[in-house]
């Protein structure tokens, strides 16, 4: 056998043997956290979890502002009951989850601690996310009503639309400004740690699918309100100058 041989059968050895221990790793750690291990199993890390959650929301919020859009328009044009289905999803998944107990507890003191105007914008996304319970306790409540009165309709259709804008702006600033921020305030191992913890977290939740359970939950949710089929949802061509 030619030493060229030796050495490509070498290489691919090794490769395997990495391949075989890096599962293993994922594997174990699954193991440890009583977890059932998956085949290919790929650790999300912490920064990537926290922005495809948003992406979570940011469909929350595009019902949100449908449903402002038809009450605005039409009164009572909407199905009450699955906007409070959209609300009851914003506040397990959203605000007791992601905003709670990951940035509130994890990512926002960290930034508060460092002082200045990242410390400001932390702050003030703190008092966002109260304000964001607030309304989604008033969505809840009307949508329990089963009806949407001839008073109600113009508050309520203001109000949605507001938390939309807010929600939007709020997003985006973590996306590119906090989540980053965040990442570089802390050390790769602690970094690490979270992206398990998160993990796990959303685990003991929301049960071993949580992440794709909120998003079947939201697909039903843009179902009824005829926001499933993304193709119909392109915008017509800009008028003819």
């Amino acid at each position: 056998m030619s030493h060229n041989t030796d050495r490509r059968q070498w290489i691919s050895a090794m490769g395997i043997a990495a391949v075989g221990l890096g599962f293993g790793s994922a594997n174990a750690r699954a193991a440890e956290h009583g977890r059932e291990p998956e085949k290919n199993e790929k650790e999300v890390e912490a920064a990537e979890d926290l922005m495809r959650e948003h992406g979570v929301l940011r469909r929350a919020l595009l019902v949100y502002s449908e449903a402002g859009s038809r009450i605005a328009s039409s009164g009572n044009d909407i199905p009450l009951a699955v906007l409070g289905d959209t609300a009851t999803l914003f506040r397990s998944f959203g605000e007791e989850y992601h905003e709670r107990a990951l940035e509130e507890k994890h990512v926002f003191p960290t930034l508060i601690a460092k002082g200045g105007a990242i410390a400001d914008t932390a702050k003030t996304l703190t008092q966002q996310h109260q304000r964001g319970r607030e309304i989604t306790d008033y969505i809840s409540a009307i949508a329990r009503k089963g009806r949407i009165g001839t008073a109600e309709s113009a508050p309520l259709a203001n109000t949605l639309a507001g938390f939309v804008r807010m929600y939007e702006h709020h997003a985006a600033i973590e996306d590119t400004i906090i989540f980053p921020a965040w990442k570089a305030a802390i050390s790769d191992a602690q970094y690490e740690d979270l992206s398990e913890q998160f993990e796990d977290l959303e685990h003991r939740m929301f049960g071993k699918d949580g992440f794709e359970d909120a998003l079947a939950r939201i697909a039903k949710i843009e179902q009824a309100f005829g926001l499933s089929d993304l193709a119909a949802l392109t915008a017509a061509p800009p008028p003819i100058r």
